[in-house]
């Protein structure tokens, strides 16, 4: 007998978890073309271009706009920050800890400035803290 753990290899470590797209049954019905510059919020179907947007933007009010908080993100951005700006954002969350009581990791915190930042956009528009900070003011 070896000694020697047995561990997946990477096919197995990285195959998908997602069914095949020929292992999923074309139930969707044709839409005339017509049908959809009358109604632009209809569901686009196989072979239509996804160039133009179908589904109107989404309004938040101030009452959905409280950030999501812990729980799973299935959506994901990079952001790159200088190192002052890493420190700033990591005494930030020493100092809810510390002297707050509150416990939040960077991610947290991010989310909620952002939540608090386009609420103010969206209560002041062009005077906004943000859209001053661009303009360089």
């Amino acid at each position: 007998m070896s000694r020697r753990a047995s561990l997946p290899g990477a096919d197995e470590l990285f195959r998908s978890t997602t069914p095949a797209l020929t292992a999923v049954r074309d139930s969707t019905p044709e839409i005339d073309p017509a049908s959809i510059i009358s109604n632009p919020t209809a569901p686009l179907t196989r072979g239509q271009s996804k160039s133009v947007r179908t589904t109107p933007r989404r309004r938040v009010s101030n009452v959905d706009r409280s950030p999501s908080g812990r729980e799973s993100h299935a959506e994901k951005i990079t952001v790159y920050l200088s190192p002052e700006e890493l420190f700033d954002l990591d005494q930030a969350r020493l100092l809810l800890r510390g002297d707050l009581g509150l416990a939040a990791d960077r991610g947290r915190i991010v989310r909620e400035s952002i939540a608090v930042i386009i609420a103010d956009l969206e209560a002041k528009g062009e005077q906004s803290i943000l859209a001053r900070r661009l303009r360089g003011l």
